[in-house]
């Protein structure tokens, strides 16, 4: 099995788990990891490079999901913005960011995960894109959906666990993750109270809201 695996700080408590749970004998698959941002996971995944993986929302349309997501849980999730800049420029690591920018109609330069979350903490000038969603449709924004090729049942499993799971992220973890993004640990731990991974009625809603302003766009 071999599962896409994005760094960014949004997806550490699902590492943490993940890690707990292929220790399991009886979940033991000889879980294998390849490491991307957002957009090089997208890739490999569609030409089945990997097996299972968070896909950018808008490419996640047509594939199986195991109804988890990355989502923003309140009115801001910090590590999607849009900064100023004298011209529009995408973030290369998105792709659903850069086209919930054109929903939104916001202008400037698109900066997503752990370098988009150290902007915020300089409290700059900045447009919060989900805090925007929010203000226009009073609905959560999707950001990602945990997709797969085959083994549904082992996904369904992974759900259930996962979101009944109390999970603490452990000290060292935490401080690797700080030094590997420049973040200090308890604005890690803050950061993470904006993020909700279970893809209810309310995401649902969003997620076909914003794909039908993206056909919109077209």
């Amino acid at each position: 099995m071999v599962f896409g695996k994005i760094e960014y700080l949004n997806l550490l408590p699902f590492h943490v788990f993940m890690k707990r749970f292929t220790k399991d004998s009886s979940s033991r698959m000889g879980m294998h990891y390849k490491k991307g941002v957002p957009a090089a996971i997208n890739k490999k995944f569609a030409s089945r490079r990997v097996d299972a993986a968070f896909i950018s929302s808008i490419r996640a349309r047509g594939y199986k999901n195991a109804g988890l997501g990355i989502i923003a849980k309140r009115k801001e999730v910090r590590s999607v913005l849009v900064i100023p800049s004298a011209q529009m420029r995408e973030d290369k690591e998105s792709a659903t960011s850069n086209l919930l920018a054109k929903v939104l109609g916001v202008k400037g330069e698109v900066l997503i995960g752990d370098k988009a979350l150290r902007y915020y903490l300089q409290s700059t000038e900045h447009t919060d894109l989900a805090t925007l969603w929010h203000a226009k449709h009073n609905l959560p924004f999707v950001f990602a959906l945990l997709c797969y090729h085959k083994d549904k049942a082992l996904y369904e499993k992974i759900k259930k666990q996962f979101l009944v799971a109390n999970i603490k992220i452990p000290r060292y973890i935490l401080q690797e993750a700080s030094k590997r993004t420049q973040i200090p640990p308890q604005e890690i731990l803050d950061y993470l109270r904006y993020i909700s991974y279970e893809v209810d009625k309310k995401a649902l809603l969003g997620l076909k809201k914003f794909y039908k302003a993206v056909d919109n766009l077209v």
